[in-house]
This record gives structure tokens, C-alpha cells and sequence, in this order.
């Protein structure tokens, strides 16, 4: 696998957090923080499509999001394995 070389600082204590949180998930810092970002950049996508959706039909309602959440949960495959 090819990767591309970062350089980043954070403040110490949030370094720390970063270095025990990958230690505890038992993944390089690198993997950790390469997680971290995917997820943030998936938030982000769907806030996009979100944006979008409700500039062509309007915004969602509290049931439409609940519904949404069952049907994800519903088609996940860890479904039934206690997922939240």
C-alpha cells in the first residue's frame, strides 16, 4: 500500500490522548488518525447530501431521521450483533 507522508502537531495533551486511544485500539497512531479523518470526511459527505437533499425536498422532520436511523441499522451487517 502506498501512502503519503503527513507532518502534524497537536498540543501535548491531546497528542497523549491520540497515542492512548491507538494503543488502546491496539492500531499504529497513524491508523488511528487515518480513521479519525475517514470519519470526519463521511460526516462531512453526508452533511453535504443532507444540504442537498432538503434544498430539493425540504428539511427532514425528527421522524423522517428516526426512520432513516432503523432502516440503516436495519440493513447493517452487524445488525442483531448489538450494534447501536
Amino acid at each position: 500500500m502506498s501512502a503519503d507522508k503527513l507532518s502534524v502537531s497537536f498540543d501535548p495533551s491531546l497528542a497523549a490522548t491520540i497515542r492512548a486511544a491507538a494503543a488502546e485500539e491496539g492500531v499504529s497512531i497513524s491508523m488511528w488518525l487515518a480513521g479519525a479523518a475517514e470519519a470526519k470526511a463521511r460526516r462531512r459527505h453526508l452533511r453535504e447530501a443532507l444540504d442537498s437533499f432538503a434544498a430539493e425536498h425540504g428539511e427532514l422532520t425528527d421522524a423522517d431521521v428516526d426512520r432513516l436511523i432503523v432502516d440503516a441499522r436495519a440493513g447493517s451487517p452487524v445488525a442483531g450483533q448489538g450494534a447501536t
